[in-house]
C-alpha cells in the first residue's frame, strides 16, 4: 500500500526518466571535459552529436541498436542510420536506466538519499562489462587494465550521482502534500 510520501509508479518512472537524461548529460560532460583537456577542440554540441558516418565507426550503443533493429526487422541497416541509431541508443539507455532507478528508489517508503545514485552508477558500469563482452563488443573485464576501467567508471559515477540527485529532487517535489480545497 502506498503511503502519502511515496510516488505513484508512473511518477517514479517519469522522475527516473528525467533524472536519467540529466545523468546522461553529466556523464557526457565528464567525457567532453576529458576530450578538451587532451587537446580536443570541438564545442560541446558538435562533440555530443558528432557525425557517425558508418557502422564501423559507431559506438557500442549504436552497435547494440543495430543488432536489435536488424534482428527484429531481418533487414540490414544502411550506414546512414549509424548516427541516429547511435544517438538514440545512447540517450535511450541513459533514460531507461534512470527509469529503472526510479522504480527501485520510488519503491522505498521515503525518498532515497541522492547518494544512492553513486552505487547505481557503478552498477550500470559493471553491467556494461557483463553484457557487452557477451555481445562481442567488449573484452572480458579482466582483460582491461585498472586505468582503463577507472577512466570508464568515473563518468558512470557522475551519471549515478546526477541521476540520484535529480530523482531525489523530483521525488520530494512529487510527494509534497497539497492543501485540500
Amino acid at each position: 500500500m502506498r503511503t502519502p510520501n511515496q510516488l505513484t509508479p508512473l511518477g517514479a518512472i517519469a522522475s527516473g526518466l528525467a533524472a536519467g537524461l540529466v545523468g546522461t548529460v553529466c556523464m557526457d560532460t565528464v567525457r567532453f571535459l576529458r576530450q578538451r583537456r587532451s587537446g580536443g577542440e570541438r564545442n560541446p554540441l558538435r562533440w555530443e552529436f558528432a557525425s557517425v558516418p558508418t557502422w564501423q565507426e559507431a559506438p557500442d550503443p549504436g552497435q547494440v541498436g543495430k543488432r536489435l533493429i536488424e534482428g527484429f526487422t531481418q533487414r540490414e541497416l544502411p550506414d546512414a542510420a549509424a548516427w541516429p541509431v547511435s544517438t538514440l541508443m545512447h540517450w535511450g539507455y541513459g533514460a531507461a536506466n534512470g527509469a529503472l532507478y526510479g522504480v527501485i528508489a520510488g519503491s522505498l517508503r521515503k525518498p532515497p538519499s541522492a547518494v544512492y545514485g553513486i552505487p547505481f552508477g557503478a552498477l550500470v558500469w559493471i553491467s556494461d562489462y557483463i553484457t557487452l563482452p557477451v555481445a562481442g563488443l567488449y573484452e572480458p573485464i579482466w582483460k582491461y587494465d585498472a586505468k582503463t576501467l577507472a577512466d570508464d567508471l568515473v563518468p558512470h559515477l557522475a551519471y549515478g550521482a546526477a541521476t540520484g540527485t535529480v530523482f531525489r529532487i523530483l521525488a520530494c517535489a512529487g510527494t509534497r502534500t497539497r492543501p485540500n480545497g
